[in-house]
């Protein structure tokens, strides 16, 4: 198994004798939905993009923006992150021996991306101030000190996110629709870079939580809630690139409401196996609310991995699980009858 530089190496702007720093992203698992097939009526397939590295497809953006910094010379990157691009950019510094910045929001960043980033030996600044402040602070501090800045506004990053797509095109040959998370839109117009330059064009469906959707809205929202951290941001940084993907797909971007988040999130997990973050679900919440429409066949990209947020997954099981099955932990004393009562009912 290789990365996805040295898997695509052509179609990214790497030379062979360029420095490569990977964890051997990509390859993610492509896994038939047949519980949400039947019930939009589809094909569908879920992407596992929590099954990188460090659990989200930030590892694709990041091999080749931390590579493109070790060619530049650089001896530090930075980031400002909701998670995940915390989490990814202190592992591949830590993979390339640099110094790693990430900067979150105080008291907004789920406990398994702060565990993440701090095993891994980042500074670790939380912003009293929400992403968006945290990405504009950071792009004026890059501007005077000599410091890679690694968010998706690193041209690099978009170039191993569009890797994705290529995987879906080498597995499937086609597809109709691709249903994606949207926060800062540096996903979304990846897939899409990627489908165009294979010549391939399906409807990108984009949806965002109700809190925090300037794009369905058409402006920025000063102060984003949902409970997605992951998508919790109110001015994408590839605002016009986003727009651009869905209309050039003939696609769309849409809200969906945390509920509807949590309830596709706890049906993938209950029903058809897939343990992932919040954010990741809203692709299918989407795809539930809105339906396939005439596509029939459908990727649903799922972000990241569950355990990214593991006190959502805790608190959702305790308030009780789809289809009505009562969640928590049970206790019992050691012994066979209240074991069988615990367990039967």
């Amino acid at each position: 198994m290789t990365g996805v530089i040295e898997r695509y190496r052509e179609e990214l702007p790497f030379g062979a004798d360029d420095p490569i720093v990977s964890l051997e992203e990509g390859s993610t698992p492509l896994v038939p939905a047949p519980a949400l097939s039947a019930i939009v009526d589809a094909e569908v397939l879920l992407k596992l993009e929590g099954a990188n590295p460090t659990g989200s497809f930030k590892d694709r953006g990041m091999t080749c923006a931390v590579s493109a910094a070790m060619r530049e010379g650089a001896h530090a990157v930075i980031c400002a992150s909701t998670g995940n691009t915390a989490a990814s950019a202190a592992a591949y510094a830590a993979r390339a021996g640099l110094t790693a910045g990430v900067i979150v929001p105080e008291g907004k960043i789920a406990t398994g991306k702060l565990a993440q980033a701090l095993i891994h030996g980042a500074r670790v600044v939380a912003l009293r101030g929400n992403f968006d402040q945290a990405l504009a602070l950071v792009r004026e501090l890059v501007e005077r000190h000599p410091i890679a800045l690694v968010n998706s506004v690193n041209k690099f990053r978009l170039e191993g996110q569009k890797t994705a797509a290529f995987e879906l095109l080498d597995e499937l040959g086609e597809l109709d629709a691709l249903c994606i998370p949207v926060g800062n839109a540096g996903n979304i117009t990846a897939y899409w870079q990627g489908f165009h330059e294979r010549g391939a064009a399906p409807r990108m469906l984009g949806f965002q939580a109700e809190g925090a959707a300037p794009l369905v809205s058409g402006h920025p929202v000063e102060e984003p809630e949902t409970i997605a951290s992951a998508i919790r941001i109110g001015r994408p940084a590839r605002w016009e690139e986003a727009i651009s993907a869905t209309v050039d797909s003939r696609g769309e971007i849409r809200a969906v409401s945390d509920q509807e988040i949590l309830d596709a999130y706890r049906m993938l997990a209950a029903g058809e196996g897939v343990f992932c973050e919040p954010a990741s679900a809203a692709s299918v919440a989407g795809l539930l609310r809105y339906g396939a429409d005439s596509a029939r066949r459908v990727v649903c990209v799922i972000t990241g991995h569950g355990l990214k947020d593991p006190q959502t997954a805790i608190d959702s099981a305790a308030a009780g699980g789809p289809v009505g099955v009562a969640g928590g932990i049970v206790s019992c004393e050691a012994e066979l009858g209240a074991l069988e009562q615990a367990v039967l009912g």
